[in-house]
C-alpha cells in the first residue's frame, strides 16, 4: 500500500509541472506586452519598466519560469501589481470562504442525489423513477447562473425568505478568526451570526449543488442498477433477507466505487473554485476573485490563483484515488 501511494504522488509532480508550464506559458502567449496590457491607460514607460522589473520580465524565458516555480515551491505565488499584496495571503484569506460554500454544496449533493438514485434504481420504471431522472436530466441542463438568478428573484425579490448575496450583512460585524463564519460563530458562541451566515449561504449552496446533484443521482441510480442485477443479490433475496438489508450491505456497498469516483471529481471541481456562483451571489471566495483579478487584468493574482486550483483538483483526484481500496476490498494495489 505504502509503495502504491509513493507511486502515486510521484506521478502527481509531472502533471503539477505540465499545469504550471501551461499558466505559465499562457499568461505569456497573450497578444503585445504583457505589463502593458495590465497597465492599460496606465502604460508609461516608467510604469511598464517597473512592473516589467517586479515581475521579471526583463529576464529569459526559461529563467523567469524556473523562478516561477522555485518561488511558487517556497509558497510565493507572487505579488498582485494593482494592490501590491502577496498572493499566497490573499489567496489563504479567501479559501475558507470557497471551502465553506463547496462542502456545503456537495453536502446537499449528497444528501438527495444518492437516495433519489437509490430509490429510482429500486423502484425502475415508476413514477419516482422518471421524475427524479427529469429533474436529474433538468439539473445537468440548467446553466449554474441562471438556476442563481432564479432562485435569488423568487426567494429574495419575490418571497423576501433570504438574501441575496454575500456572507453577511452589511451592517453586521464579526470578527472572524479562521474566516469559517459558521465554524467562527460556533466557537465563539454567537448564534444570531450562524444563523445570519446560514440564510445567506443557502442560495449559493443550493445552486452550486445542482449540477453534482443530478449527476450523482443519475450516476447512483445506474450503479444499483447494474448491482442489483447481479447474481448475489437474487442469492440474498432467495436467503430471505428483508429488502433494506439488500439494498444497503450487499447492493450499495458495492455500487460505491463510481459513486465516488463522481463525487471526488465534483468537490474537486467545487473546491477549485466556482467561478459563476460566486460571482452571481457575490461570495467573497476564489472565484470571484480571479474573475476581479481578470478584468483587472491583474496577472499574477490570475497565474497563481489557477496554479492553486490545479494542485486542489489534483490532490483530491489523488486521494479519491487512495479510497478505492477502504471501499472495496477486491482491489489489490501492489
Amino acid at each position: 500500500m505504502l509503495r502504491y501511494v509513493i507511486k502515486r504522488v510521484l506521478t502527481v509532480i509531472p502533471v503539477l509541472l505540465g499545469v504550471s508550464l501551461l499558466v505559465f506559458g499562457f499568461i505569456r502567449m497573450i497578444p503585445g506586452d504583457v505589463a502593458t496590457v495590465m497597465l492599460g491607460e496606465r502604460a508609461t514607460p516608467e510604469n511598464v519598466a517597473r512592473v516589467r522589473e517586479q515581475l521579471g520580465l526583463n529576464k529569459p524565458v526559461y529563467e523567469q519560469y524556473l523562478i516561477f516555480i522555485g518561488n511558487a515551491l517556497r509558497g510565493d505565488l507572487g505579488r498582485s501589481v494593482l494592490r501590491q499584496e502577496p498572493v499566497t495571503q490573499e489567496l489563504l484569506r479567501r479559501f475558507p470562504a470557497t471551502i465553506e460554500l463547496a462542502l456545503s454544496a456537495i453536502l446537499i449533493a449528497l444528501l438527495v442525489g444518492i437516495p433519489a438514485g437509490i430509490v429510482s434504481a429500486i423502484r425502475r420504471g415508476s413514477v419516482f423513477d422518471a421524475a427524479s431522472m427529469l429533474l436529474a436530466l433538468t439539473g445537468v441542463s440548467m446553466p449554474v447562473f441562471w438556476l442563481g438568478l432564479m432562485l435569488i428573484f423568487l426567494f429574495s425579490v419575490v418571497l423576501h425568505l433570504l438574501p441575496t448575496g454575500g456572507r453577511l450583512g452589511a451592517s453586521m460585524e464579526f470578527t472572524a478568526t479562521t474566516n469559517f463564519l459558521l465554524l467562527d460563530s460556533l466557537l465563539q458562541g454567537n448564534f444570531h451570526v450562524f444563523f445570519q451566515a446560514l440564510r445567506h449561504l443557502i442560495l449559493p449552496a443550493v445552486a452550486l449543488g445542482s449540477i453534482p446533484m443530478a449527476i450523482i443521482a443519475r450516476m447512483t441510480r445506474s450503479a444499483m442498477l447494474e448491482v442489483l442485477s447481479a447474481d448475489y443479490i437474487r442469492t440474498a433475496h432467495a436467503k430471505g433477507l428483508k429488502e433494506r438489508a439488500v439494498v444497503i450491505n450487499h447492493a450499495l456497498r458495492n455500487a460505491w466505487l463510481p459513486v465516488i469516483t463522481v463525487v471526488g471529481l465534483q468537490v474537486g471541481r467545487l473546491l477549485s473554485g466556482a467561478i459563476l456562483t460566486e460571482t452571481v451571489f457575490s461570495w467573497p471566495g476564489i472565484g470571484r476573485w480571479l474573475v476581479d483579478a481578470i478584468y483587472a487584468r491583474d496577472f499574477p493574482i490570475v497565474q497563481g490563483a489557477t496554479l492553486f486550483i490545479a494542485i486542489i483538483f489534483v490532490g483530491v483526484n489523488l486521494l479519491v484515488d487512495l479510497l478505492y481500496a477502504f471501499v472495496d476490498p477486491r482491489i489489490k494495489f501492489e
